[in-house]
């Protein structure tokens, strides 16, 4: 099993930025932010492409998927 990991933590508290600052910037709720912030949410490729472009950052640096033992 595949589990989408996130750099998205580390670079919303480089950048002073709250989930719902984030939230507000890319039109997603706050939770949403929260749930893909703990793996909880598939993002669309549209919302992980603007998550990135908000941090100047190419996809692969903010998301990334790693194998698990599930």
């Amino acid at each position: 099993m595949m589990r989408l990991i996130t750099t998205l933590i580390t670079l919303r508290n480089d950048h002073h930025m709250t989930q719902e600052d984030l939230s507000k910037i890319v039109g997603v709720s706050r939770e949403t932010i929260g749930r893909l912030e703990r793996g909880e949410y598939n993002p669309s490729y549209r919302l992980v492409y603007e998550i990135a472009h908000v941090f100047g950052k190419n996809v692969e640096e903010v998301f990334y998927y790693q194998e698990t033992d599930d």
